[in-house]
C-alpha cells in the first residue's frame, strides 16, 4: 500500500476530523464536484438532470455505524420516503445502503427488520435494492443477511471488493444464489493477511473477477454483473472480453459516482454500454470523501487544481 493511500485512510478514520472536516472551506469546495448537495432533493436533482441525458441512477445517504436506535430508525424512514417519491417520479434511481446505517451493530434483529422492508418497498416500485459493502469484519454479516434478503425478494444486490483475498469465494456464492454483484476495489484500510496490499494484485484480481460475472456460467442464476470502477483501462479490458465471447452489451454494466470521469461516462453512454451514476448526499461525507482519494491517490493534485481554476 502506497504512502499516500495509507496516510488517507488513516485521515479519513480520524475522529476528530470525522466530526469538523465538514467545516473546512477548502475541503467543502473540493467535495462539491462529487457530490450535487448534502439533501435527498439535491440528490434527486442530479438524478433527474441525469435521466434526462439518458442515463440512470443509484442514491446513497452517506453514514455509518450508526449506534443509536432512533437514528436506525430515522435513516430507514428517510430510505421508505425517498423510494416512494422516486417512485412517484417514474425515474430509475436505486437505492444503497450499508446496514450499520440500520443498526447492524446495534442488534442485528434491527437491521434485518429495516433491510427487508426497505427491499420490499424497492421491490413494489421496480427497483432494484443494493447492500454496500464495509470493512473486512463486517463482510460475514453483511453476506449472511444479503442471503436472507435474497430469500425474501428477488432484486438484490450487494457490493464485493476485489482487493479482499476471501472475495473470489464469495463471489461465486453469489452468483450461485443469483443475487446481483457490483465489484469495486476496495477502499479501507485492511491488513495485508486480509487483503492485496499492491495495486497491480488488485487490479489483476478484479479482472479476473469482471471476467467470471460476464461469463455464461457467472451469469446462469440470474446474478446482476455491475462494475463500480472509474478505471477506463479496466472498462475497456472488460468490454473487450465481453464482445471477445459474445456477452452481449445489455449482460453487464457500469456504475461510477457522481462528478468522476463524467466524459468517460457520456461517452459509454453513447456507446450503448449500460451506465449507472452513484450520487451520494448527506452530511456524513468527510470519511467517505477521504477514502474517494485513497482509491487513487493522484485523485489530490486533481482536487488541488480545481480548487485554483475555479
Amino acid at each position: 500500500m502506497s504512502i499516500a493511500r495509507t496516510l488517507i485512510l488513516k485521515i479519513s478514520d480520524n475522529t476528530w476530523l470525522r466530526e469538523h472536516g465538514t467545516r473546512i472551506g477548502f475541503v467543502r469546495r473540493a467535495v462539491s464536484r462529487f457530490m450535487p448537495g448534502e439533501t435527498f432533493d439535491d440528490m434527486l436533482g442530479a438524478a433527474r438532470a441525469l435521466e434526462a441525458s439518458g442515463i440512470a441512477s443509484v442514491f446513497t445517504r452517506l453514514g455509518e455505524n450508526v449506534r443509536d436506535r432512533a437514528e436506525a430508525d430515522a435513516v430507514a424512514a428517510h430510505y421508505l420516503d425517498g423510494i416512494a417519491r422516486i417512485r412517484t417520479l417514474g425515474i430509475s434511481c436505486e437505492p444503497s445502503i450499508k446496514l450499520t446505517q440500520l443498526g447492524l451493530d446495534i442488534d442485528p434483529a434491527l437491521a434485518w427488520t429495516h433491510a427487508l422492508a426497505l427491499a420490499q418497498a424497492a421491490s413494489a416500485a421496480g427497483s432494484y435494492f443494493w447492500v454496500d459493502m464495509e470493512q473486512s469484519p463486517y463482510v460475514d454479516r453483511t453476506l449472511g443477511l444479503v442471503r436472507r434478503l435474497r430469500d425474501e425478494v428477488p432484486q438484490v444486490g450487494v457490493c464485493l471488493q476485489a482487493y479482499l483475498r476471501r472475495t473470489p469465494a464469495d463471489l461465486a456464492d453469489m452468483q450461485a444464489r443469483g443475487i446481483g454483484v457490483r465489484l469495486v476495489k476496495g477502499a479501507y484500510n485492511e491488513p495485508a493477511d486480509v487483503a492485496w496490499p499492491q495495486k497491480s494484485d488488485v487490479d489483476a484480481q478484479y479482472a479476473e473477477l469482471a471476467y467470471r460475472m460476464i461469463s455464461v456460467e457467472g451469469r446462469a442464476a440470474g446474478s446482476r454483473a455491475v462494475f463500480g470502477t472509474h478505471d477506463l483501462t479496466i472498462v475497456e479490458q472488460i468490454r473487450a472480453r465481453a464482445a471477445a465471447t459474445d456477452v452481449p452489451p445489455a449482460a453487464y454494466e457500469f456504475h461510477m459516482l457522481y462528478g468522476i470521469q463524467r466524459e468517460g461516462q457520456l461517452r459509454l453512454s453513447r456507446e450503448r454500454a449500460i451506465v449507472r451514476i452513484l450520487i451520494a448526499y448527506g452530511d456524513y461525507w468527510f470519511p467517505w470523501y477521504m477514502r474517494r482519494l485513497a482509491e487513487r491517490p493522484a485523485n489530490v493534485g486533481f482536487v488541488i487544481r480545481s480548487l485554483f481554476s475555479r
